[in-house]
């Protein structure tokens, strides 16, 4: 077992309903969570009190977007390793566990990320719909960043490696992927690995029940990537970091 410290950051604005459901799942993990971290981000409904009512500590974040609200979650976050999930997740019983053991097995990686699959909409849908949302992203993001990138609703990074990229990444931008945005930063100067046959983490359909959401989300997604060039457009970006990786 894992002798890391963990915290676990959900970043949260208007979600009592599913927060409650997902704090549920991280009280029956296997191994418990050294401290869960709820981020309300100027919530009009009762998240903080439902994140109060299961023991979770409630950290304020009142600049809006999730960028803001992740990165207030991982300053906030003492653990060693900082897992991040979404407040519509629900996490598998051994999610931690294997998160905080995949640490361990890649000691060079600073951060990992793992698989998901929806848990709403139509059954037979599920499958091919999340397929494509995560292929389509793997693909594009990988495409940019020249390695796989972090997916917001299943990673973990190091604390000692957020607080090193911290002071750079976009966190008063909501216009932009955090997770994107992080996988920019921590993968400038380290490793990024991905949990294969890990615990699959339980992720709500609501990405495709708006239209124009959905879009929003690929506006924001190309923005994420462009507002790292020209230091970060792709072949510039591919270059470094084969010369770093030669190097190490």
């Amino acid at each position: 077992m894992s002798s890391s410290t963990v915290s676990v950051v959900i970043p949260c604005k208007d979600d009592a309903r599913l927060l409650r459901v997902c704090l549920a799942a991280l009280a029956e993990q296997t191994v418990l969570a050294d401290e869960v971290i709820v981020v309300d981000n100027r919530s009009s409904d009762d998240s903080a009190a439902v994140a109060e009512a299961a023991g979770a500590r409630v950290v304020r974040c009142e600049e809006p977007g999730i960028p803001a609200a992740s990165a207030a979650g991982y300053d906030a976050a003492s653990g060693d390793l900082i897992l991040r999930l979404d407040a519509d997740c629900i996490p598998p019983v051994l999610w931690i566990e294997e998160m905080a053991a995949g640490f361990d097995e890649h000691p060079r990686a600073a951060a990992l990320t793992g698989p998901a699959q929806f848990y709403d909409g139509p059954a037979a849908l599920r499958r091919p719909l999340v397929a494509c949302y995560l292929g389509a992203y793997v693909v594009v993001s990988s495409a940019a960043l020249g390695h796989r990138p972090l997916f917001g609703s299943n990673m973990g990074i190091r604390r000692a490696a957020w607080r090193e990229v911290r002071d750079g990444v976009h966190r008063s931008d909501q216009e932009i992927h955090d997770d994107m945005d992080l996988s920019f930063h921590i993968g400038a100067e380290h490793r990024v690995a991905y949990l294969r046959g890990a615990s699959v983490m339980g992720m709500s359909m609501r990405p495709f029940y708006d239209g124009r959401a959905f879009m929003k989300r690929f506006s924001r997604g190309m923005r994420t990537v462009t507002i790292h060039w020209p230091e970060d457009f792709p072949p510039r970006r591919w270059t470094r970091l084969l010369r770093q990786g030669a190097s190490r």
